[in-house]
């Protein structure tokens, strides 16, 4: 499907977004299992002062070279600014700060442009194991050189769900699950893995942050899949709230059995 002039990505922001966000991924890897300063935010979530580093660092390459361009990200006190730029950049520093922290590989740095509300440019960059992966509208994802292309899964039996007990507990009900993902692997990559057909879907009932979810999002609809909040309603991006209503994703077909099993009573759960 040809993609609206408005949404077309420009290639000097894609190479940037890939070569800042490598350099952001160096720059954390330098700081892996040392002894860095952490502390834990209001929200009872951990930082350390890798998440600020990293953040400063992409802030600084994106916002000096495209300056008319809004910003989100955790680490980043927000603005109601952005919310007059039509173009944004929306950052997780380290996605997976625990993971990180505890020395393990399941952390990334994840960043998305979005334009009018939708992303159009993702990158989620995995360093220690070396991932890169990558999407543009209308320009496919990639992960490192290897294009990915979504099967378009019909139904739940033999289905890898990347999801929480109750919520396996409640699709298991109209399929016979294969397998789920642990839900301690940060959103970004379980976008990814849906993607890359690691797992064939991803739910996640409960409040998501933007910042967790762009650039994935970008990627799996590059890959043929489809993403959306726990009500089958696409994301909207740059709003004055900064969090969508849970997360389904996986090919159109499974997303949308998923959807209606799910159905309305999700309640407030989170994984």
């Amino acid at each position: 499907m040809p993609v609206p002039d408005q949404f077309r990505p420009d290639l000097r922001d894609y190479s940037l977004l890939i070569e800042t966000v490598r350099e952001a991924g160096a720059l954390a890897l330098t700081m892996f299992r040392q002894t860095v300063r952490r502390w834990i935010k209001p929200d009872g979530s951990p930082v350390t002062e890798v998440d600020m580093a990293v953040d400063k660092l992409l802030r600084t390459r994106l916002r000096a070279a495209r300056p008319n361009y809004g910003w989100l990200s955790e680490e980043t006190p927000d603005s109601s600014a952005r919310l007059a730029a039509n173009a944004l950049w929306i950052a997780d520093p380290i996605d997976g700060t625990r993971a990180f922290v505890d020395g393990t590989d399941e952390w990334c740095v994840a960043v998305a442009l979005v334009v009018a509300g939708k992303p159009v440019l993702g990158v989620v960059y995995r360093p220690v194991i070396e991932e890169f992966y990558k999407a543009g509208l209308g320009m496919g994802a990639w992960l490192n050189e290897k294009p990915l292309v979504l099967p378009d899964k019909q139904g739940l039996d033999g289905a890898k769900v990347a999801g929480s007990a109750s919520v396996l507990r409640k699709l298991a009900a109209h399929g016979n699950i294969d397998h789920h993902a642990r839900t301690s692997v940060p959103l970004a990559l379980r976008l990814c893995h849906v993607a890359s057909q690691t797992c064939d879907a991803a739910v996640s009932p409960g409040n998501k942050n933007d910042w967790d979810l762009a650039a994935g999002d970008v990627i799996v609809h590059e890959a043929g899949g489809k993403v959306t909040g726990i009500d089958g309603q696409p994301y909207v991006y740059n709003r004055r709230d900064t969090w969508q209503k849970g997360l389904v994703a996986g090919s159109v077909s499974l997303h949308r059995k998923i959807i209606s099993v799910m159905g309305t009573g999700h309640g407030n759960e989170t994984g």
